[in-house]
């Protein structure tokens, strides 16, 4: 029988979380959680996994003991998940948070490190900053928050842009962005869930800051396509929330994940990231 040491339970089992269970599992942890729909429960019961339909509203019965990871997206008032389970915080073997470094606003390319005071400069970060509040006081100050940067993967990389024609080389002198291989996400948390008394902030993102258009033009280069050409920021016609992730510009410090967690990325840059991606692929259709 698992031992609650060994039960995660995830508020919103997506993307990021179901890499980790696919981490967890095969070392004998058992995975459970919510989801919003009664088919994605169905299909995660029959991949053994214990899902249950939870809207984001009542009350959710958490298992005493259980490691609690949160990854869903915060509202006006905060995290649904805090907002419904904080009463239930002291029975959690350990609470982990999936931020934003979106919490940092705009840093004019200079660093984002763990100690860096929070500006959110949109409502959609001020509402991770007061969901993050809400974890904290709920959890006496011992949940770990992980702010995550551009999230990239199998699925949802720069490859499934060019393929369907809605990639843009957009250029904004100095632009760069962080971001994260969803494996270096999963591993991280592995390394978290196992050390419980872990507390604070913690950065898991790759080591190379980037311009958005380079990256795009090495997916194009490893498909053996030709790159979007350039196109301006002022004449790209973004959407309102495409346009306020260009109206940020910073670089993503690692260095505690590291040095407490034991942890490195498997993908440093986005170039060993996106040939993993490609050589999976290409496997998967041999």
């Amino acid at each position: 029988m698992t031992s609650p040491q060994s039960l995660l339970f995830v508020f919103g089992l997506g993307y990021s979380a179901l890499q980790l269970s696919g981490q967890l599992r095969p070392a004998g942890w058992q995975v459970a959680g919510t989801v919003r729909t009664a088919a994605k429960a169905a299909d995660l019961r029959a991949r053994g996994i214990e899902a249950a339909v939870w809207t984001g509203e009542g009350p959710v019965d958490v298992p005493a003991g259980a490691h609690w990871l949160i990854t869903l997206p915060p509202g006006r008032q905060g995290c649904p998940a805090a907002l419904a389970a904080a009463s239930q915080a002291d029975g959690a073997r350990s609470i982990t948070y999936l931020s934003t470094t979106g919490v940092y606003g705009d840093l004019q390319g200079g660093w984002a490190f763990e100690w860096s005071p929070v500006a959110p400069s949109s409502p959609r970060a001020a509402a991770r900053v007061l969901a993050e509040t809400q974890w904290q006081a709920a959890s006496d100050g011992r949940a770990r928050l992980v702010r995550l940067p551009g999230i990239y993967g199998p699925g949802r990389s720069s490859f499934d842009r060019l393929r369907d024609g809605t990639a843009q080389r957009i250029i904004k002198p100095g632009q760069v962005f962080s971001r994260v291989h969803v494996d270096d996400i999963a591993s991280g948390l592995a390394a978290l869930v196992q050390r419980p008394d872990a507390s604070g902030v913690f950065h898991l993102c790759d080591d190379l800051s980037a311009p958005p258009q380079d990256v795009t033009a090495f997916a194009a280069e490893l498909l053996g396509m030709a790159p979007p050409p350039d196109i301006s920021f002022e004449d790209a016609h973004l959407s309102e929330m495409a346009a306020s992730f260009y109206a940020e510009c910073k670089r993503v410090a690692n260095a505690r994940a590291k040095a407490a967690l034991g942890w490195r990325p498997a993908y440093p840059t986005y170039r060993e990231g996106l040939r993993a991606i490609l050589a999976a692929e290409t496997a998967a259709t041999s």
